[in-house]
């Protein structure tokens, strides 16, 4: 079937974050939202059909997986990534910031470093700053409107801060990169040299732009799997993020045990039921779907390229290669901080994540989702430049 991704759908009174608390948020109540990282189209029908059979049989008790679980996961790795899972990798978890917080707790102590790559995901530093872990930052360098990984700062790093963990963003978020084999080769054997483990968040491999490939972190070598904590989830792919699922896999088997000790002792035990049936169903079903949402995103990317270009020049496209977010360079204006934040939110009217909340090299910056109907986002790219050419 052919699935309507222009259709706009009303998600206010949804108790929706994106849309019903601006205002508990200091964000005005008729701003756009296009920040936070879930869609605004509908999952695909067979979701929706899974999930109102186990609401109609009405009864919601504790509830496990069976072995036709793992064989969807498994089909769907083989023929999207070429990836040979097995069973005994697969630890399912609510979330993968919280599979994030069991790694840090299970594999360091607080006298510890954990590097991360900014500008990225903020979860990240405050989920090692909230376990009282030492944050290393190895910022990625801005250069000729991409970014780039600075190796010799990342082992300097290590080495001076003690770094038992790195946090992998592939692909990355908020600057679009999939990290080339080289690239992630080059941070891999920095790691086996100095025994840090790695926790590979690679919740958005599904978003790839043509030309560029996903590479399994865990899959580049043998040493890297023994070392490699791999983070998946459906809720990006297939907008299932309020359901909590999420998949990671181990393939160390003492990692595993520890990772596994470390979710006992926070109390967490069957995962939400509804979750379960949902990710079994987008995964089993869900490839055409996916296949044409990516070819609507790509036809939204080129649209905001278009527009920016053409109307708001000043405003910079850092072109992503992977994700449905985007990451806009307004430096060329030369606003403070507060200054861009009033022309965003209360000029322009759009709800925005400001580059900040990634760390001080996203200063300037701003990422924007566009996964959304295209007529969203061109009135929102034209409130924009309403609110820049008044300036």
């Amino acid at each position: 079937m052919t699935y309507n991704f222009d259709e706009i759908i009303d998600r206010r009174n949804t108790n929706s974050i994106k849309y019903d608390f601006a205002k508990q948020r200091g964000k005005p109540e008729d701003a756009i939202p296009l920040w936070v990282a879930d869609m605004d189209f509908k999952t695909l029908p067979e979701v929706t059909e899974a999930l109102v059979k186990v609401s109609e049989h009405g009864i919601f008790g504790y509830s496990e997986v069976r072995e036709d679980y793992f064989t969807t996961l498994y089909n769907w790795y083989l023929e999207h990534f070429e990836w040979r899972i097995k069973p005994e990798w697969l630890v399912k978890t609510p979330g993968i910031v919280f599979a994030i917080a069991m790694a840090i707790k299970a594999f360091t102590d607080k006298s510890d470093g954990v590097i991360i790559q900014q500008p990225v995901y903020y979860p990240f530093s405050e989920t090692v700053l909230s376990n009282k872990r030492v944050l290393v930052n190895n910022p990625l360098v801005y250069e000729n409107g991409s970014y780039k990984m600075d190796f010799e700062d990342f082992e300097n790093k290590i080495i001076k801060n003690h770094v038992k963990l790195f946090i992998l963003c592939n692909p990355h978020n908020p600057v679009g990169r999939v990290w080339t084999r080289d690239e992630l080769v080059a941070v891999g054997d920095i790691c086996i040299k100095h025994d840090v483990l790695v926790i590979s968040d690679e919740i958005h491999a599904d978003f790839i732009y043509d030309g560029y490939k996903h590479l399994i972190f865990a899959e580049l070598k043998p040493e890297y799997a023994d070392m490699t904590i791999t983070c998946t989830a459906p809720s990006k792919t297939f907008n299932l993020a309020g359901l909590q699922v999420s998949n990671i896999f181990i393939q160390n088997r003492n990692m595993k045990f520890r990772f596994e000790e470390e979710i006992v002792k926070s109390g967490y035990s069957q995962l939400n039921t509804m979750g379960l049936v949902a990710c079994h169903a987008a995964y089993r079903y869900g490839g055409e779907w996916l296949l044409q949402l990516k070819s609507y995103l790509s036809d939204n990317l080129s649209f905001i390229r278009s527009f920016l270009s053409e109307k708001l020049p000043q405003i910079k496209l850092v072109v992503p290669q992977g994700t449905y977010l985007v990451w806009l360079d307004f430096t060329a204006l030369n606003l403070t901080d507060n200054d861009l934040e009033n022309l965003i939110s209360n000029e322009a009217k759009l709800w925005l994540d400001n580059g900040l909340m990634f760390g001080d090299e996203g200063r300037g910056f701003q990422r924007i989702n566009i996964a959304c109907p295209r007529e969203i986002l061109g009135k929102a790219l034209t409130q924009l430049e309403n609110a820049i050419n008044k300036a």
